[in-house]
């Protein structure tokens, strides 16, 4: 027995929820065929951002910005490499053009986007936008889901807080009056939502609320706790998938193609240890669907799988409570605050502690090569803990006796008394921080320019706009910091048009891909926030479209 549809789409991220709502645009059939009991993938979980250059935000705010501009940026971050053949120029380019294709039809079906005030590009290169070019959702109402409310994968942030206030003000309400009044707009929001009946989420949820409302509303199949277990190719065109439901393979024909949108590999140890030694699956951010089989399923019928080694990262501490919580506590921000550092077992910096997150755990793993560093040490001082959350625990606050009694946060009245209790030589801590100190006091890091860009301004304190400040006053602090991971990078190549290519170049007729189940049109490099959900949304319009035989000519066009 089988079901017959126009579209077939494994997994319910975002790529997914946009690919179904245009197929149903354009009069066609999907179901959306979700391995797990919940819908939403590891978009939902994310902070749901786009990177959309040039988009219509930006020209309401007056941000400059221009293809010409973001090409620029991205030929100069990401470049043209013989070993990322998923992010060759003219996909690049493609992405720039449909990114703003998707953008406007989503909000065509009254999805509700806002530009964050500023989130800069990752580098200061040519081209980059210091405003930035990133786009979320406006908060949503998950009452409007019904009984699909309890389906969504939640987001872990739990106030009604648009992003830029929950990084920048609400941790600064020991220090500012505006943070303080950010606060009361935010409480008189929750209050306002609870009067009338309504629960407002943010982030990935806010993104992909809407995007469950709008497939529902337009006839869009989903089925939870379908996985799926093979593609059906026949003839050379893929046709459709066989999926486990209730202990029972059914198969699910699709007449036009099947769409792979099932996540990387993330949670796969196996894989990690083939294609990113190092890393653990016990450090990762993303959903627990992210196993890696639909990657080598689409291996198994002839796709080539490349940029594997590829991740985007994000430095997670494990604080005791944390084992098997589906949300790692992400540090990136809490590094880059003044008054703290990052030093391996040996007491040696060895990275920039504002790098962004891909740039900072592709560092520790590349330098555990060298010599094992796994964990790190966070380094900080009273300052610190007096200005700054860490871990999610606001500022000066006493931190849990247990994160003492488990020997995660250590503490000592001085350098050396601190170093004693990491083993770490106590001359050499010393001599590190001190050389650090000298740096900070003076403005300019030498070792690593920590500090010299405009993101590094961004992730350090949001009031004084710096990340550098001397560690210098006792008692001194330390906490583990892993080389964790929002997602992998690697996966199924695949071109302009979202197709599944071979290893030859040909594409396999029928399938596309689109998430971290293709390979990165970024290459291994993350020039900004929303990189990966912005592409996951892109490819799975520009698939949708293809399939559907709509504007195939302007996608063309968009990749010469």
């Amino acid at each position: 027995m089988s079901d017959t549809f126009d579209s077939g789409i494994v997994g319910s991220g975002g790529g997914s929820m946009c690919a179904a709502p245009m197929m149903r645009s354009a009069g066609k059939s999907a179901v959306v065929l979700e391995k797990t009991d919940m819908v939403g993938g590891t978009t939902s979980i994310s902070g749901g951002v786009m990177w959309i250059p040039n988009n219509r935000f930006m020209r309401a705010d007056g941000v400059k910005d221009s293809e010409e501009q973001a090409m620029a940026y991205l030929d100069a971050v990401v470049g043209d490499h013989d070993d990322t053949p998923g992010a060759k120029r003219a996909k690049r380019l493609a992405y720039v053009r449909q990114s703003n294709e998707m953008l406007e039809f989503l909000i065509s079906r009254g999805i509700k986007f806002r530009r964050n005030p500023y989130w800069p590009d990752y580098y200061d290169a040519p081209g980059s936008s210091a405003p930035g070019r990133t786009v979320s959702a406006q908060l949503f109402d998950i009452n409007r889901l019904g009984d699909w409310k309890d389906k969504m994968r939640p987001f872990a942030l739990p106030l009604p807080a648009y992003l830029d206030e929950a990084m920048g003000s609400l941790a600064n309400i020991k220090r500012s009056w505006a943070a303080r009044g950010v606060l009361l707009k935010v409480m008189g929001r929750a209050i306002g939502a609870k009067l009338k009946g309504q629960r407002l989420v943010t982030g990935g949820n806010a993104i992909q609320g809407q995007m469950v409302e709008a497939a529902l509303k337009a006839g869009v199949d989903i089925r939870l706790s379908s996985p799926v277990k093979r593609i059906v190719v026949e003839d050379g065109r893929a046709v459709g998938v066989m999926v486990e439901k209730d202990g029972a393979e059914q198969r699910i024909d699709a007449r036009l193609g099947i769409l792979v949108n099932a996540g990387g590999y993330a949670r796969n140890q196996q894989m990690l240890d083939r294609y990113i030694p190092g890393m653990s699956s016990e450090w990762t951010n993303v959903g627990p669907g992210d196993t890696g089989e639909m990657i080598e399923a689409g291996g198994q019928v002839g796709a080539a799988l490349v940029q594997m080694d590829g991740f985007i990262g994000g430095q997670v501490s494990l604080p005791p409570g944390s084992e098997g919580s589906p949300h790692k506590p992400m540090v990136q921000g809490d590094m880059a605050k003044p008054h703290a550092i990052v030093v391996d077992p040996g007491g040696d910096r060895f990275v920039s502690e504002s790098s962004n997150y891909t740039d900072f755990t592709r560092a520790l793993l590349e330098h555990h090569k060298q010599k094992p560093s796994i964990p790190s040490w966070m380094v900080f001082d009273s300052q610190y803990i007096d200005t700054y959350m860490l871990v999610g625990t606001m500022a000066g606050t006493k931190k849990p006796q247990a994160w003492y009694d488990a020997g995660y946060l250590h503490q000592g009245n001085s350098i050396e008394e601190l170093a004693t209790s990491l083993g770490i030589d106590p001359a050499k801590l010393r001599a590190t921080v001190d050389r650090f100190n000298e740096f900070a006091r003076g403005g300019h890091d030498e070792d690593f320019h920590r500090g010299d860009s405009a993101f590094d301004k961004f992730v350090g304190d949001s009031l004084t706009k710096t990340t550098l400040g001397a560690v210098e006053k006792g008692p001194f602090y330390a906490i583990p910091v892993y080389p964790g991971d929002v997602g992998t990078f690697g996966g199924m190549l695949t071109d302009e048009y979202a197709r599944v290519l071979r290893e030859d170049g040909s594409p396999i007729p029928g399938l596309y891909a689109t998430g971290t189940s293709a390979a990165s049109v970024m290459g291994r490099a993350s020039p900004a926030a929303g990189v990966n959900v912005g592409q996951s949304f892109t490819w799975g319009y520009v698939a949708a479209k293809h399939a559907a035989n709509l504007d195939n000519a302007a996608t063309a066009q968009a990749a010469e």
